[in-house]
């Protein structure tokens, strides 16, 4: 029979599709075995409506065998088959839709929804095929007919000899290249993993023929390879099962299955809505942090699927940064798919969806808190972090929906607690939330700053990580309480030391004055301080710019050499104060000695580097001799 031409746009779409439309050239099953579940779902429509038909689910199958002598691959079903006409229609106009036109005519709604646009997703045979031939007999027809094209030069459609109603799409495969193996379309394991991967929850049986192994009968250790029929997918996936038949331990099986992680999940997350946008997700909090989480290799992200067919593998924009740890699946009946599901387009199903998850994960989290303390402590220790730098990020947007998630360790209580809590037994005279930064806890509680705080009674949370005093100065307050640190220079509590305070401040102004000039621009100021009982010296700051931050900016690959405005805190009730006294009056030297060396103690103490450390031990060595 004469070859017919494609459509000038549809070479162009063809050639396309098979170089560069899709991102592995494995999608090539999907499509094909979505197009045959499509077909017999059209006999399921039909069987609704038309009392002629009956509906027996046990007759409907999807086939597939691969013939490594001949190198074909074939897939068959047992759906609606197409006319002449269909093949025309579907076929030799690449992206038009049979699937969409049906369910247009058919107005269905039941929860049975066709996959995909038969068409686009068919031609991606191509991308391992030289030669597709599509053998089918429609439904209520007596005649069958093949199709066969060999690319963009064309096709050809003859009658043909089939028996039973259904399609057959035989692919003759390329042949092996340097970069390429097409061989590996013919190897059993191959198509099993691909089907499993993509097509595990088609909704009808997918069968091939897998090797077994078995005792040759008559010995006792030969063995021997047989071939048996079996149905490589799944079906039912999990996510459509009601949540009262499923245990967890189903769940847990769920992630080892999709190697979600090698550890156990915290908690799972089970999702089923039936809106204006009908999807089903099962979300896990893993117990471990992934071990390249904070590399850039980690990519975030859930499973996509449609109507049960896995779109993408790592859909990132289902999941806002800081609940990047969250792993799962969502499966969606809504969705807007162009290209035969390869390209996912940028909606509002899409949107909802993501808005929907982020709500429900922080409302879990919430209740894991309040509900199993223990397990989420544990939780946070791994992905605390991330909470709080979705606080910081993005100008703080998400900043309402994680405060109440946060922690941090305290200094009364000496374990973790939230800002709730800290808040809610604060004194009616305590003005602010108080915090202290450093390495460690045990570090921190030694800080000479939180002396007078501490002294008050009041409470201090303790920041060890680089992320925190960011994520604070992001949030600014909770429930309209201020965060204060306490290194800040206005502590709010030192009321009852002013007056005297400023006395000292006036008393020792020269002194004072001349341990500014020996520091110069190392500090922005030497004051007598209020908060000082029993440590001689510390460090605080003014402005925006904390030391921590300085610190931490600094450790920062782009060298941005950020420096606080540093101001340097005596004690003047200390007896070191009284030798520097005695030194301004006797010898200036010394008192240069003296400064230099509590300026230093003071850098120790917030952990910052010394300038010169060997000059520093000179130092120490003068006053000791």
């Amino acid at each position: 029979m004469a070859k017919k031409e494609f459509k000038a746009e549809s070479k162009r779409l063809l050639d396309m599709m098979i170089h560069s439309i899709y991102s592995q050239k494995e999608i090539f099953l999907r499509e094909l075995i979505s197009n045959s579940s499509d077909a017999i779902d059209k006999i399921y429509y039909k069987a609704l409506t038309d009392d002629s038909l009956s509906f027996d689910k046990d007759s409907y199958y999807i086939k597939v065998e691969a013939d490594k002598e001949n190198r074909t691959l074939k897939i068959s079903d047992t759906g609606i088959g197409m006319t002449k006409e269909d093949l025309e229609n579907h076929l030799g106009t690449i992206a038009k839709s049979g699937s969409l036109a049906f369910k247009s005519e058919n107005e269905i709604k039941d929860g049975h929804d066709i996959i995909g646009q038969f068409g686009v997703g068919f031609y991606s045979a191509f991308m391992v095929a030289d030669v597709l031939t599509v053998i089918s007999k429609a439904l209520g027809s007596d005649e069958a007919y093949k199709w066969e094209s060999q690319g963009a030069d064309g096709y050809s459609i003859e009658p043909c000899e089939k028996n039973a109603v259904g399609t057959e799409i035989i692919l003759k495969l390329k042949e092996n290249t340097e970069d390429e193996k097409y061989d590996e379309y013919l190897d059993e394991y191959r198509l099993k993993a691909i089907v499993k991967k993509y097509s595990d929850f088609i909704r009808y049986p997918i069968k091939m023929e897998v090797t077994e192994r078995r005792l040759k009968e008559g010995s006792e250790d030969e063995y021997e390879d047989y071939k048996e029929e079996q149905v490589i997918n799944s079906m039912v996936p999990i996510w459509r099962k009601n949540k009262s038949e499923l245990t967890p331990e189903d769940y847990e099986n769920f992630y080892q299955e999709k190697r979600y992680g090698f550890d156990k999940p915290i908690k799972h997350i089970h999702i089923k809505v039936d809106g204006t946008v009908r999807y089903n997700a099962i979300l896990f909090i893993p117990e471990n942090i992934p071990f390249d989480y904070y590399s850039k290799e980690f990519e975030k992200g859930l499973e996509l699927y449609s109507n049960g067919v896995l779109i993408m593998e790592k859909c990132a924009d289902l999941l806002p940064d800081y609940f990047s740890f969250v792993k799962g699946m969502v499966d969606s009946e809504d969705l807007s798919l162009n290209i035969s599901r390869e390209i996912l387009q940028q909606d509002k199903q899409l949107k909802f969806i993501a808005k929907n998850i982020k709500s429900k994960i922080k409302r879990e989290l919430e209740s894991f808190l309040k509900d199993n303390r223990e397990k989420y402590e544990d939780f946070y220790q791994s992905f605390g972090r991330q909470l709080k730098f979705g606080v910081y990020n993005d100008f703080g947007q998400d900043k309402e929906v994680l405060q109440d998630l946060l922690m941090f360790y305290s200094s009364k209580e000496k374990k973790l607690v939230t800002l709730d809590e800290y808040v809610s037994r604060m004194p009616e005279d305590q003005k602010y939330i108080y915090y202290a930064t450093g390495e460690t806890n045990e570090r921190i509680e030694k800080l000479p700053q939180t002396e007078l705080v501490a002294d008050k009674g009041y409470e201090i949370l303790y920041f060890t990580d680089d992320v925190d005093e960011f994520a604070i100065k992001m949030l600014m307050n909770y429930k309209e309480k201020e965060f204060k640190s306490v290194s800040s220079g206005d502590l709010g509590i030192e009321e009852d030391n002013e007056t005297k305070t400023e006395s000292e401040e006036k008393e020792n102004k020269d002194l004072l004055d001349y341990m500014k000039e020996v520091l110069s621009d190392k500090v922005k100021g030497v004051k007598a301080s209020k908060r000082l009982k029993s440590h001689p010296v510390c460090l605080t700051a003014e402005g925006e710019v904390s030391i921590e931050m300085e610190k931490v900016l600094n450790a920062m690959p782009n060298n941005q050499n950020v420096k606080a405005d540093k101001i340097l805190e005596i004690n003047v009730n200390h007896e070191v104060f009284q030798s520097l006294k005695t030194a301004f009056d006797q010898d200036k030297e010394k008192v240069k000695l003296f400064t230099n060396l509590l300026y230093n103690q003071a850098l120790l103490i917030e952990g910052l580097p010394i300038s010169d450390p060997v000059e520093f031990t000179n130092d120490i060595c003068k006053v000791m001799v």
